[in-house]
């Protein structure tokens, strides 16, 4: 793994309100790929279907503070499993991974769930994931919310990773040559150190690290990655006409909040929020100001 190649909010489940083994969920049976999702709340607002970061990490990136179930409140909230990873079935060798087929799962979950419009929220690579699904299926999508997300260009996503604490760059730098030749501990402290950088706040950062990592699927993070840098959404952008809301962390060092701010421009009428004391991931630094901003964009006609 490298630090900069991985676009993702990693959240341990440090003090979740539902704990990944008391969700049962479904499973959506598509065309070519089975996906775990979960649906929570009945209330008949737009349903608001929550993209998680990666690629490669469960939707339990998610769930670490009650936001979503609050915002369950008032309309059902669907998180789910990207194809190959969590609850998701691995893929077999037959079943590609591409930019493509995360847009067809979330348009067949989408229908088969009987949804005909969706709010769609998406965070760091699933921000990426969101710009792209409104971009080929606007007509489905009634407001979008993007938070910390990649660049609509995948490579020019801006990581201060090295500019804000040089000294772990080289840290991260000497796990390297043993993670490449395929050392499990050097990844696995790879992954904790990048872990360790993506929060504002260093109580909320040892909080996280005392809590399980969630499961990696390098693999996938690999294929997607490689499939990604065909692309580029930035004239796409221009052409959103659904009520749109740019988040960032002001403190994200993980996605810089000029990437935000950028998205926001592009973007004709969007709305943009700074979470002051935050870094990659506000629904855990800041949940309650997180939840009030979401839900009075949802909320508005």
């Amino acid at each position: 793994m490298r630090l900069a190649a991985l676009v993702v909010a990693v959240v341990a489940l440090s003090s979740p309100v539902r704990a990944d083994a008391a969700e049962v969920g479904k499973l959506f049976r598509g065309r070519n790929v089975t996906l775990w999702y979960d649906v929570r709340g009945t209330a008949a607002g737009t349903p608001l279907v929550v993209i998680n970061g990666g690629p490669g990490i469960p939707h339990t990136i998610l769930t670490v503070s009650d936001v979503w179930d609050h915002l369950a409140r008032r309309r059902r909230v669907i998180l789910y499993d990207q194809r190959g990873v969590g609850r998701s079935p691995a893929l077999t060798k037959s079943q590609t991974c591409t930019l493509a087929d995360q847009i067809e799962d979330l348009d067949a979950l989408r229908a088969s769930l009987g949804f005909q419009r969706i709010d769609v929220l998406g965070h760091s690579w699933g921000g990426y994931l969101a710009m792209a699904y409104a971009a080929r299926h606007p007509e489905h999508v009634a407001k979008l919310i993007i938070c910390d997300s990649a660049a609509p260009k995948w490579s020019d996503t801006v990581f201060l990773f090295k500019d804000i604490f040089p000294e772990t760059t080289v840290r991260q730098q000497g796990l390297a040559f043993a993670e490449e030749l395929g050392d499990t501990a050097a990844a696995n402290a790879d992954f904790r150190l990048y872990f360790s950088l993506l929060c504002y706040s260093p109580a909320r950062s040892e909080a996280l690290l005392r809590g399980p990592l969630p499961a990696y699927d390098t693999a996938i993070n690999k294929r997607l990655n490689d499939d990604l840098a065909r692309f580029d959404l930035n004239p796409e952008l221009p052409k959103f006409r659904m009520p749109t809301l740019v988040l960032t962390g002001r403190y994200d060092i993980n996605v810089a909040p000029s990437v935000a701010w950028k998205i926001h421009q592009a973007i004709p009428g969007s709305e943009f929020a700074v979470f002051e004391m935050s870094g990659h991931l506000p629904w855990y630094e800041e949940p309650d100001l997180f939840q009030q901003r979401v839900e009075r964009f949802l909320d508005q006609r």
